[in-house]
Parts: C-alpha cells; sequence; structure tokens
C-alpha cells in the first residue's frame, strides 16, 4: 500500500504496471508520432531508408523529450503524465518550406537542414520566453480551461474517426472500407467489455487490451502483415545532424517561431487539463517548467534529425480513461520509446499496427478528452452570470472553423496559416479575450483556486 501523503502523480507502481501502461501510452501516441516525419519524408522526396531514420529519429527524440517532461531536470519539466510528440502545427510550414524548396530545384536535404535551423532556433526562444508565458494562468480560470479542453477533445475526434475509417495509412479509395470500420467496432466493444466487467489493473489496461484484440483480429483476416519487420534491422544508431549542418534562415526561423508560441498556448492548455484529471495544482512555475521542456524539447528535436514537440493530447486523454495518475507510466514510455528509436525492428512492429484498429481506442480517448472539458464547465456559474454562456457558446464557434470550414481563411497572409489553422487556439484566444470583456482579468491565486475546484468536480469529487 503507498504512503497515503505521496500524491497519484508521484506515485510509483510495480514495474510490470509500469511497462503495460507505459506501452499502452506508446501505442497510443505511435500513429500521431510518426505521421509527420512520414508527411515531411515523402513531401521531400527521401528514399523509404531515409523516411525510416526520420521516424526512428523521431522516436528516440520522443523518448528523450518524454523524460525531460515526466521525469524532469532541475527547472525543466512538469512532472506530471505527459508523453512529448512531433507537434502537427508545424506541419503547414514546414511544407510551405518545402514547396519552395522544390520550386527553386535545391537538393532535399538541403531544405531539411534550413527547417532544422529554424527548429533549433525556436526552441531557444520557446525556452527563452516561457516564463513569460506562464504568467498568462489569470486569464484561464475554469470557463476558459473547461472551453479549451471540450474543443481539444472534439477536435482530436476527428482524428479518432479518420483513423477508424483506414486514413492516413491505406489509400483513400479504401477509406471507409467495412472492414476498418468493423475492426474499429470490435475495438471499441473489447474496450467497453472490459472497462465494465474487468477489475482493478486489467481495467486500467482497457485501452491498450482492445488494441491487442484488434490488431489479433487484423492478423487473421490478413490486414496486418510483418514483412516490414522482418527487413529491419534490430539496432540503429541515432546520429545528431545527419543530413549535414542546420541552415539558419530568417524568414524560415520567424515561421517556426510563430509556431513555438502556438504550441506554448496549446501546451498550457493540456497542463492545466492535466492538473483537473490528476487533481494537482498547476502553478506559474510548474507551467514554466512544462513550457521550458516544450522549447528544450524542440532544440532537441532539431538537432536529432526530428521537429518542434509538444505535450501529446491524446495521452491526457488516456489518463482521463484509465485514471492511472502516475507520472512514472509515462516514464516508462519514454523509456519505451527511446528503444524503439534505437531498434528499427520493434519500431516497425508497433507501426505494422494499421490505423484502423487504433480508430476505436482513439473514439474512446478523444471523448474522454472533450467529456473532462464538460466536467470542468459543470463548475461554471451559469445561472446568476449568464456572460459565461456567450464565452463558451462563441469561443467553440470559433473553435470549429478550421475542422468544418478548411478554407475558411485560405486568403488569409500564409505566415498567419499556424495561427488560423489551429481550432484550439482559436478556441483559446476567444475565450479568452471574452472572458477579460465581461469577467476582467482575475489574479493569479483566484484562477488557481478555481482551477483546483474545478480540479476536484474532474476527478469525480475527489
Amino acid at each position: 500500500m503507498s504512503d497515503a501523503k505521496v500524491h497519484p502523480v508521484d506515485e510509483m507502481l510495480p514495474p510490470d504496471r509500469l511497462a503495460a501502461l507505459g506501452i499502452q501510452h506508446v501505442l497510443v501516441m505511435y500513429a500521431g508520432a510518426v505521421a509527420v516525419p512520414l508527411i515531411v519524408g515523402r513531401a521531400l522526396g527521401l528514399t523509404p531508408e531515409q523516411v525510416a531514420f526520420l521516424i526512428n529519429a523521431d522516436l528516440f527524440a520522443c523518448g528523450v523529450v518524454t523524460l525531460i517532461q515526466a521525469f524532469g531536470i532541475p527547472g525543466v519539466g512538469i512532472k506530471m503524465p505527459v508523453m512529448m510528440g512531433v507537434t502537427f502545427a508545424s506541419v503547414a510550414p514546414m511544407l510551405a518550406m518545402i514547396a519552395a524548396g522544390n520550386a527553386a530545384k535545391v537538393p532535399a536535404t538541403q531544405t531539411l537542414n534550413l527547417i532544422y535551423g529554424s527548429v533549433i532556433v525556436a526552441g531557444v526562444f520557446g525556452f527563452l520566453i516561457s516564463p513569460f508565458v506562464s504568467r498568462m494562468l489569470r486569464f484561464f480560470p475554469p470557463v476558459v480551461t473547461g472551453t479549451i479542453i471540450l474543443v481539444i477533445g472534439i477536435t482530436l475526434m476527428r482524428i479518432g474517426i479518420n483513423w477508424a475509417a483506414g486514413a492516413p495509412a491505406d489509400s483513400m479509395p479504401a477509406y471507409g472500407d467495412p472492414v476498418h470500420l468493423g475492426v474499429a467496432a470490435f475495438v471499441l466493444v473489447v474496450i467497453l467489455l472490459i472497462t465494465k466487467f474487468a477489475k482493478g489493473f486489467w481495467q486500467n489496461i482497457a485501452v491498450l487490451l482492445g488494441i491487442v484484440a484488434g490488431a489479433v483480429l487484423a492478423i487473421l483476416i490478413g490486414k496486418m502483415g510483418f514483412a516490414k519487420v522482418a527487413a529491419a534491422p534490430w539496432f540503429g544508431v541515432v546520429m545528431p545532424f545527419q543530413f549535414g549542418m542546420p541552415i539558419f534562415d530568417p524568414i524560415s526561423i520567424i515561421t517556426m517561431c510563430l509556431v513555438m508560441i502556438v504550441v506554448m498556448i496549446e501546451s498550457t492548455g493540456m497542463f492545466l487539463a492535466l492538473g483537473a484529471m490528476t487533481g494537482r495544482k498547476v502553478s506559474q512555475d510548474d507551467l514554466t517548467r512544462g513550457l521550458r521542456a516544450d522549447g528544450l524539447g524542440t532544440i532537441v528535436g532539431g538537432v536529432f534529425n526530428t521537429f518542434p514537440y509538444t505535450s501529446f493530447s491524446q495521452n491526457v486523454g488516456l489518463v482521463g480513461v484509465t485514471g492511472v495518475r502516475s507520472r512514472w507510466v509515462c516514464v516508462a514510455g519514454g523509456v519505451i520509446l527511446l528503444i524503439l528509436g534505437l531498434m528499427p525492428k520493434l519500431a516497425q512492429l508497433v507501426e505494422s499496427v494499421p490505423t484502423f484498429v487504433l480508430g476505436g481506442a482513439g473514439i474512446v480517448m478523444f471523448g474522454m478528452v472533450a467529456a473532462t472539458g464538460i466536467r470542468i464547465l459543470s463548475a461554471v456559474d451559469f445561472s446568476t452570470n449568464r456572460n459565461n454562456l456567450f464565452i463558451v457558446a462563441i469561443s467553440v464557434g470559433f473553435g470549429m472553423i478550421p475542422l468544418v470550414a478548411p478554407k475558411f481563411f485560405q486568403y488569409m497572409p500564409p505566415a498567419l496559416a499556424p495561427l488560423l489553422h489551429s481550432g484550439i487556439l482559436l478556441a483559446a484566444i476567444a475565450a479568452v479575450v471574452l472572458n477579460m470583456y465581461f469577467n476582467g482579468a482575475g489574479s493569479e491565486e483566484t484562477a488557481a483556486d478555481e482551477a483546483s475546484n474545478a480540479a476536484r468536480l474532474a476527478d469525480g469529487g475527489h
């Protein structure tokens, strides 16, 4: 029995549970983690071997940055159950850099080094401004954080639904194949059965067991093979600056620094969500350490041939599903990612799990993020302060713009794309501005107390 004085976030679980729960976190984030290097590598026209290296480099850096964030080093790392991965906010500007490089007919590796130069400087920029961004806590009372978390969940649901249909790994003609939908539904049913009838540890790894069951079914129906696993080597070292020294271009750097601001604002929402889920108060110092890890992680990414890093919201959803709040689970996940990054054969084994298998699990996890937002909003006073209704209603509407109308901002300056194409950021800006308009800017202490009350409610009143 653990010491009652130890907060669940700091509770050390038995090694077998840590391993199983860590694997579950890795499986949940894997598809998202490898998606960006796949997109960038193919857009650059790199060879399959080079793309595979990008994936292994990404997994290795994911492990390093996750350990920095969850385990912590002096002054860096929020020490909460956080898994770190490449942010999708960086995809659009990187594809723009690739398009410009292709138009100028420069070698693909030169464009890649241009990207890495901008990533490294953006990481330094993020590390330096993290104390200033963390001072924004007073602007995030429950009406704001609940709205942001709700929009995060709704936005992520698109990923889970597309996974269930077979995207992006399968060809578009196969998108929505009844077999894909059937396997995803099977995974969902398995998770629901385990959640209802299993107890204790088995209930906590319901998502992992559902994914394993779905993978077995995919093998039986011939939808999952091991050719890539057999061809991959057992061991591979990730070296810094594999493609050459970084190139520093002012315009690319400014663009990536804008992405870093987006990442840090989204991370603030993620950290506050975790605070609500785990029942741990997130202070300004905590936010500073967490945001510094985003910056340092992005520097690590640029050095080790990968891209900007942020906390992965799908894993925040997993914390809500399992109820396991120990950060040591994510430390275990970070170690597993390091091993996957150094052992291409094991990485290919996880990569071979079809996306539609992950779809059934994604619907559960991402829906839990939205549900957490709703539970936080239930602590907000809507009866005597009807202005809060306007804050939620309008902010959710802004957050849905990129989701339901992707071309809504197509005539705006391309430099604003990282800001305008993030529904989470649009919702955050709208919620903060409307809250200041209606309710004024409160103090950090008041916001922290309100967040603590909302956290108890989101944690089931414990």
